[in-house]
């Protein structure tokens, strides 16, 4: 259960509600297990770890492949319109459907998703608050039946590109060209360059560090230990710590684009701030020629 504490506001006491208390963007496990037979909620797991769906997801929840269904397979870049169309469709999304996402890894990849849809203009999108980890751990209901739904008829709209940052936006920040704030949502030891990315993944930059004018709040500052966000006002108070107010506009960069999605989503979606994701991230830009780069633990890569 969410516990609920009190905030003083202009001398009055408010409860400090959940994240979610009011959103159009999440929904409980509890909501989320009340409303699976309705026919125009269509949930979709978007998760990391080969095989966890296979091994049982939530009753009736269609399977995206972030890799293969949400990206391009050949060129770095999103799914097209066409491919994510057809993707929809297949799995029985109509015009009129609400798309529940969620996720293992805390909803990373379905906060990914998240981000997708949002360039794409897809309608009535929200994440189960908690993802995976919440789900199971309250023991509720998983199947290992492959969801097999009719052809949905949602159409995709074109591309949003001013929804997403490319690399020239994020150096005209480290240039200080633009007046656009930069959160880097990675660890403290990878912002600082001691190491270059999290022990064992295959995406690499031969820099380390951060992009000059950055903030770090990592991702994981966000959410309560039940996986779920925390209150708004918590969030709000967390970001503004930094810098962050939604009084400019913001540039959420990680690694990869998949956990600064998720802090896209507090921001945007929680908050309500102008924010864009950074997809290519720290892969992109850690490998790219010229550009500045603050290392403060002058870590050197070595080739190896």
């Amino acid at each position: 259960m969410k516990t609920f504490k009190k905030i003083l506001v202009a001398g009055a006491w408010l409860l400090s509600l959940p994240a979610l208390a009011n959103s159009p963007y999440l929904v409980t496990t509890d909501w989320l297990e009340k409303n699976l037979n309705d026919p125009k909620i269509k949930v979709i797991e978007v998760s990391v770890v080969p095989g966890v769906y296979e091994r049982g997801h939530i009753p009736g929840a269609v399977n995206f492949e972030w890799h293969t269904d949400l990206v391009d397979p050949v060129r770095r870049d999103i799914a097209t319109q066409q491919d994510l169309e057809k993707k929809l469709r297949a799995a029985g999304v109509n015009q009129d459907s609400t798309i529940i996402l969620y996720g293992d890894n805390n909803n990373w990849f379905a906060a990914w998703g998240a981000w997708v849809f949002d360039v794409y203009n897809v309608k009535n999108v929200k994440l189960l608050d908690g993802g995976r980890k919440k789900w199971e751990a309250e023991g509720r209901s998983l199947s290992p039946l492959a969801a097999a739904p009719g052809a949905g008829n949602v159409k995709v709209s074109a591309a949003n590109n001013a929804l997403r940052a490319r690399l020239p936006d994020v150096v005209a920040v480290a240039d200080k060209k633009s007046n656009a704030a930069l959160v880097d949502i990675r660890s403290a030891d990878e912002y600082s360059g001691k190491v270059f990315a999290p022990a064992g993944v295959q995406e690499l930059a031969v820099r380390a560090g951060h992009v000059p004018g950055a903030v770090n709040v990592p991702w994981g500052q966000a959410v309560a230990a039940d996986g779920t966000f925390k209150p708004v006002e918590e969030l709000r108070k967390l970001y503004a710590g930094v810098g962050i107010d939604g009084k400019r506009p913001v540039i959420t960069y990680c690694r990869i684009g998949e956990r600064s999605s998720h802090t896209w989503f507090a921001l945007k979606k929680l908050l309500g701030y102008e924010v864009r994701n950074y997809d290519g991230s720290w892969t992109e830009y850690g490998n790219t020629v010229g550009v500045p780069v603050n290392n403060p633990a002058g870590t050197v890569w070595g080739g190896r």
